[in-house]
């Protein structure tokens, strides 16, 4: 870090007499800038570092190239959630119980809740294949909290 300072504004002219007061105080000439592209920011590098190239970084073109896989993934998680509403009505098969059981299907649902609500931030971070993962391990347990209790139940002779 070459110079922090507290702005009033982000104004292209604050920025540019930032700039200029960094590249006068390091004595070093700029061969270019590379910024995420706020059109504050490229105002500024034209205003106060005239001559000197200026591109953007990675990010940005990584997050437009990556836009039809966005598109993608937040469309699945739009339909992963559509099959898993309905979470309230499972909570209440338990309510009032204190068993192991219940316990799991309240773990269960619980996660169920904070899997649909979490976002990620694309495009490195895909929320619906996590969401797809999250839910598939929430179906995990309770195809084996199902699978317990119908091995109890034929071990006292009863029917599932």
């Amino acid at each position: 870090m070459l110079l922090a300072r507290s702005l009033l504004s982000g104004t292209a002219e604050d920025l540019a007499a930032l700039l200029r007061e960094v590249v006068e105080a390091v004595g070093v000439p700029v061969a270019g800038v590379i910024s995420d592209g706020q059109h504050a920011i490229r105002k500024a590098v034209g205003e106060g570092l005239p001559g000197v190239p200026h591109q953007l970084g990675p990010f940005p073109f990584l997050h437009e190239a990556a836009l039809p896989v966005v598109e993608a993934d937040r469309h699945a998680k739009k339909e992963l959630k559509k099959g898993v509403r309905g979470v309230r009505p499972i909570e209440r098969t338990v309510e009032g119980r204190t068993d192991p059981d219940a316990d799991l299907v309240r773990g269960d649902t619980a996660a169920m809740r904070r899997a649909i609500t979490d976002d990620g931030r694309a495009p490195l971070d895909a929320a619906g294949l996590r969401l797809k993962g999250r839910l598939e391990k929430v179906a995990g347990s309770l195809e084996r909290v199902s699978s317990k209790r119908g091995r109890r139940a034929r071990s006292r002779g009863l029917s599932t």
